[in-house]
């Protein structure tokens, strides 16, 4: 069935008086404060745009006029393709919802319980299982692998991606060099460049860093992406009230002058350059002095950044993982509360949807199941209620009834898929019921099914030939890169 998203946007945590509100500050921020780009080629494109510059203090000015320019050029519909059309995810400035999986822990939570650092077998496992989550839309490396070279360690991620996922995935680039690397790979999927560049399957994650600044690697990435056109998240991670000012408004209106300054060069490089709005931000949690993931704060700060970057027509990613370390109660009310506010508001990618624990440090195999069974919950509540004469069932309540009973009428099996959830975890059962099957608590039921699914399902995308040659890429570039680390 292919990828369709779901219609948020009932939720909103700004008016719009406060989002313009919110837009005239950052215009102050642009143009009184500046944002620090640490990069010269991008200095001198920038102020040949019309940007302000002091290219002594690395401080860019960005005049209104320059701005509404060329965010004017970047795309609001941008399709993310997958390597079978089916898995096509089209994203917007509307508020169509869609996820992407977990990311980028360095532990994992295994089926014995045991905490250990992930390896490359565990990413090959945790992505061959989320590829069957119909609640995952966008791929996303759910560990980095402990066992490998860490240097260049992006270009092996990649290659195996590739090969595991069938849908449009995420990845970091590595610097510059792994741009290009990454491009070599996938164009040996596509059959060529040219191919890849028209119909792109993966999507590349740029950040900027909170407060106000783009660090030089950051600005060469951004850059050599948007040469080649390749759909791009641009990033920030805010912490507010340590990175960012504590106010939740103050937040919104940094990382809203930080993104829009990148995105603005993005489209300087290479006009019509897809560019999406994303932030990963948190709170400080002043009480015990860590980031604070699926804190209320954390949740209602990604609700309007989604309202501003919608704003200005452009497609918004947002997402956390929970605080809690292990699948317990603690991680179903995290999950659930920040994943429905996240859909209600219009998020367009909820980030790190599926897998993660103890703010991204962490993926759990049993996570990936319960996360899309939050996820399936909340889809169905997102979707509403549907009201026409049909399912109002007047006429039905006249052909059974008082004191009738509709479970064998017709439109109870014409609406019985169509309007209910079916949950695959869930126990609805009594208690005797549920006791003479073993009395399994949701994790022990996941865990069943997470051996059940790896057991059975060993896809191949990617022929053998093409596995060889995209893993013979991803090793000469990784290489390279420890060569170059090593000459130091």
């Amino acid at each position: 069935m292919p990828t369709q998203g779901i219609k948020g946007g009932q939720f909103k945590v700004l008016s719009e008086e406060e989002i313009y509100q919110v837009h005239l500050a950052t215009l102050q921020v642009l143009e009184e404060v500046g944002i620090k780009v640490e990069h010269r080629p991008a200095l001198e494109l920038m102020v040949d745009n019309g940007c302000k510059v002091d290219f002594k203090k690395q401080i860019v000015r960005i005049p209104e006029y320059v701005l509404k320019k060329f965010l004017q050029s970047a795309p609001s519909r941008i399709t993310l393709y997958g390597k079978k059309h089916d898995f096509d995810v089209v994203l917007d400035d509307t508020n169509t919802v869609y996820t992407m999986g977990g990311a980028g822990a360095t532990w994992v939570l295994d089926l014995d319980g045991k905490r250990r650092p992930a390896t490359l077998r565990d990413l090959v496992d945790l992505t061959r299982l989320q590829d069957v989550l119909e609640n995952m839309h966008i791929a996303h490396f759910l560990v980095l692998p402990q066992d490998i070279p860490q240097e260049g360690a992006d270009r092996i991620v990649f290659a195996t991606m590739l090969k595991h996922t069938q849908r449009p995935h995420h990845t970091i680039p590595g610097g510059p060099q792994g741009v290009k690397d990454h491009i070599k790979m996938a164009s040996i999927l596509a059959g060529d460049t040219d191919r890849l560049l028209q119909t792109p399957f993966y999507l590349e994650n740029v950040c900027v860093e909170s407060p106000l600044y783009h660090p030089k690697e950051r600005v060469e990435e951004l850059m050599e992406v948007a040469k080649y056109g390749i759909p791009m998240l641009i990033e920030e991670d805010a912490v507010a009230g340590a990175t960012t000012p504590f106010t939740l408004a103050g937040t919104l209106v940094e990382q809203n002058a930080n993104i829009l300054c990148a995105i603005a060069l993005a489209q300087m490089v290479n006009p019509g350059t897809p560019c999406i709005y994303s932030i990963s931000s948190g709170i400080m949690d002043m009480r015990v002095g860590n980031y604070s993931a699926a804190a209320p704060e954390s949740t209602l700060l990604h609700v309007a950044t989604a309202q501003m970057a919608h704003f200005y027509h452009l497609p918004f990613q947002g997402g956390n993982t929970c605080d809690s370390k292990i699948p317990d109660a603690q991680m179903g009310y995290e999950r659930a509360s920040h994943f429905l506010a996240l859909a209600l508001g219009g998020c367009n990618i909820i980030h790190v949807a599926t897998g993660n624990l103890e703010q991204m440090r962490l993926a759990s195999y049993e996570q990936c199941l319960l996360d899309n069974e939050i996820l399936g919950a909340i889809f169905r509540i997102v979707e509403g209620v549907t009201i026409n004469k049909d399912t109002l069932g007047v006429e039905v309540l006249k052909e059974v009834g008082p004191q009738g009973n509709f479970l064998a009428h017709d439109q109870t099996l014409k609406y019985l898929r169509k309007t209910r959830w079916i949950p695959k975890l869930t126990d609805r059962r009594n208690w005797e019921a549920w006791e003479i099957d073993g009395a399994k608590d949701i994790r022990d039921r996941a865990r069943d099914e997470v051996r059940r699914i790896l057991r059975e399902h060993n896809p191949q995308y990617v022929s053998e030939d093409m596995q060889r040659e995209i893993d013979k890429v991803a090793k000469e570039a990784q290489k390279r890169v420890l060569e170059k680390v090593n000459s130091r």
